[in-house]
């Protein structure tokens, strides 16, 4: 099992948490984008109530203009006749002015008339032949202002005055405001829990792959994740999951091939021990003694081709894979027949070749050379005597076939699932005897595999085995084939 470090340990605290980093970045996110609309919003209320406003007051101040249209003069009497005609305008102040800003009217105070100027920016604005609106929010209160000139037979002869304070338009801006801001206080009150679970969850699955990746780390292979959800997270679960399974089957394939490679080296090993301390121990005849050391190098052989295999093995499993070539399959079966022929005829098998010249496949020409070496020496030696091996090549679409059969023994189809494992032998006993380890066909498959090729074994009509080869077809150069 793993153990936690101190450093582990501290990596794990709080605030180191890239969920929580994640989770406040979001909360300062979501707090500056609230910020703006707490700003903004505000702003466009008071513009489009301005706006709005600016409309009433100015076309309150064109009612009084109009009415003063065919008046050529402004005085008092006239002024209150327009005035009286005029419907209420729900107005604070109407102030009306001749042209040299002297105040003729003044709705608020009656006594000012003719003896006062008045000086408001607005109707200076306004005797120079402008329209013009001034609005001011306060808490409370919103003040507006306007002045337009008063123009009769094309020339200016005064200037109408406006002021409205309207309370309710500003507590409806107030109100808009607070409003805002107590859903924006709400939002972000929202946006909190939502982070802090977020951020909770997150970092409790994230924990359970830490937990896992620690274990797996300490040798524990049987840590699994739960697969729940569809996000980045559940994938990633999901391929620590087939990580862990593939380490967990490659430490029992492991654990396995050192069980077996020990047994196997142990048993000539043992063999060897008790010869020499037979030798040792007794007096013996001469023939005897031959006998002995003749079973000596026996087992001695044994041991050499079976550390050979086991040094194959590792050379498959550890160096990446040469570069490949196309092969002429004739040639290379034609080599591996000539040299197992000696094999065959001590063992009364006859070979055989079916191989049409120009068939290719692309890969190295020594592992073509081992796969088939291993094939028929298998065939010749699990064979019945008078019996044969054929070595077969043909194109099937567009996939080079080769077939190794043999008249031999079979193998039964409980077994077939296993013989391209590594120290798997069928008939361990006649296995044991003709040398065997189990290893030819693993290092038979490991060589098609990495030479993208596959391997399948079938029963024989008639009777034994065939083991078919299938890669893909690369066709011949036509400079190679001239």
């Amino acid at each position: 099992m793993g153990t936690i470090s101190k450093h582990e340990k501290g990596a794990a605290h709080p605030f180191h948490s890239s969920q929580l980093r994640y989770a406040a970045a979001y909360v300062l996110i979501t707090s500056a984008v609230l910020l703006v609309l707490n700003i903004y919003a505000p702003i466009m209320i008071r513009n489009l109530t301005y706006a709005s406003q600016s409309h009433a007051m100015l076309d309150k101040a064109q009612l009084l203009v109009s009415a003063f249209s065919n008046s050529d003069r402004l005085d008092g009497e006239t002024v209150r006749e327009v005035i009286q005609s005029v419907d209420d305008l729900h107005t604070a102040r109407v102030v009306i002015t001749d042209v040299g800003a002297h105040c003729v009217y003044d709705s608020l105070n009656t006594n000012a008339a003719g003896i006062r100027l008045v000086l408001y920016p607005e109707v200076a604005s306004a005797l120079e032949g402008n329209d013009a609106v001034y609005i001011r929010y306060e808490p409370g209160l919103l003040i507006s202002k306007a002045a337009m000139p008063i123009v009769a037979y094309n020339r200016i002869i005064g200037a109408v005055y406006l002021l409205e304070r309207d309370s309710d338009q500003a507590a409806l801006i107030a109100s808009l405001q607070t409003t805002i801001f107590w859903i924006s206080i709400g939002m972000e009150i929202l946006v909190i829990i939502f982070s802090v679970v977020f951020a909770t969850v997150y970092s409790r699955r994230m924990g359970e792959l830490f937990v896992s990746v620690r274990k797996l780390h300490g040798g524990d292979y049987s840590a699994r994740l739960p697969e729940r959800g569809h996000d980045e997270l559940a994938r990633l679960g999901t391929a620590f999951n087939r990580l862990a399974a593939r380490l967990d089957q490659s430490e029992g394939v492991r654990k396995q091939f050192v069980s077996n490679a020990s047994h196997e080296l142990k048993t000539p090993l043992a063999s060897i021990k008790l010869l020499t301390d037979s030798i040792l121990q007794n007096n013996m005849d001469p023939a005897t003694m031959r006998e002995f050391v003749a079973d000596v190098g026996d087992e001695a052989d044994r041991l050499t081709r079976l550390s050979a295999k086991l040094l194959e093995l590792t050379r498959l499993d550890s160096q990446p894979a040469e570069d490949r070539e196309l092969v002429q399959v004739r040639g290379v079966a034609d080599r591996v027949l000539r040299m197992l022929t000696p094999v065959a005829r001590k063992q009364e098998i006859r070979l055989a070749l079916d191989c049409p010249e120009g068939i290719v496949v692309l890969a190295t020409a020594d592992d073509l050379y081992q796969v088939l070496f291993n094939l028929v020496e298998n065939g010749i030696k699990y064979n019945v005597k008078d019996g044969s091996v054929m070595i077969r090549s043909e194109l099937v679409s567009d996939s080079v076939i080769i077939s190794v059969e043999d008249t031999g023994m079979g193998i039964p189809d409980s077994e077939k699932p296993h013989i391209f494992e590594r120290f798997y032998r069928v008939d361990k006993a006649r296995s044991r005897k003709a040398g065997g380890a189990g290893l030819g066909l693993s290092i038979v498959s490991d060589m098609v595999t990495r030479n993208e090729g596959s391997i399948t074994v079938t029963d024989r009509k008639g009777g034994g085995t065939c083991f078919r080869l299938s890669f893909p077809f690369y066709p011949m150069p036509e400079e190679e084939l001239t």
